[in-house]
């Protein structure tokens, strides 16, 4: 199945490579899609694009790595938190979303009041204790997560959910990236019938980008 026939994937399709298109036909045939990929390889943009096209709301589940410092930055949440929701903002920009009218925060009432809301970014922080059901839920920059934390967001989620987990195993901003439960749950899930794990290696972001991150840690 994959993709809806004769969708346009909000002008991606056509430009999909074919492990674009893997990677998109999965979001549409598993619960679950892990994708192991570097960054500028689009592989927000497409599961955002993905998200609309679901119709569920999106839950964006992000990893504050600084989180400690947080309670101590001027601002509200969403302004503490603004550096971890960029590239989900920049992927509703390149769907023609308007992040201010879709994207939920305590002061975006008129966008509640209208039903424009349909895209939720959250800390893992938020899972404990709670239920995820009917949503397409994205949990962004995955090697951020330890084990335990993405344990805690997976074991709220239940089957009515569409799941996308990504990551890039080889950029982890934990102080022990040992401690990274990405690569731990890409082979936990590898073989699970449900499940497709896919990989992107092309970075559309251009040369130098492609070329900065091939170098090794």
């Amino acid at each position: 199945m994959g993709l809806p026939e004769n969708n346009m994937l909000f002008g991606f399709e056509p430009k999909l490579t074919e492990e674009q298109r893997e990677y998109v036909d999965s979001i549409f045939d598993n619960q679950l899609t892990i994708v192991n990929a570097k960054s500028g390889t689009g592989k927000t943009t497409l599961a955002v694009a993905c998200a609309k096209l679901i119709g569920k709301p999106l839950v964006y589940i992000f990893a504050p790595v600084e989180e400690g410092k947080m309670g101590f930055r001027p601002g509200t949440q969403a302004d503490k938190e603004e550096a971890y929701r960029q590239p989900l903002l920049d992927a509703l920009l390149e769907i023609n979303e308007v992040p201010a009218k879709v994207v939920y925060d305590e002061e975006n009432m008129e966008g509640m009041k209208h039903g424009h809301v349909w895209v939720y970014p959250k800390s893992h922080v938020f899972a404990r204790g709670t239920n995820i059901k009917d949503h397409t839920v994205i949990i962004s920059e995955s090697q951020n997560f330890t084990r335990g934390e993405l344990k805690k967001v997976l074991t709220r989620i239940h089957d009515s959910c569409t799941v996308i987990i990504e990551g890039h195993t080889g950029q982890c901003d934990l102080a022990d990236p040992r401690k990274s439960g990405f690569a731990p749950y890409i082979e936990h899930f590898r073989n699970k019938r449900y499940a497709q794990v896919i990989e992107l290696t092309k970075n559309f972001r251009g040369r130098l980008a492609q070329d900065a991150d091939e170098l090794e840690w």
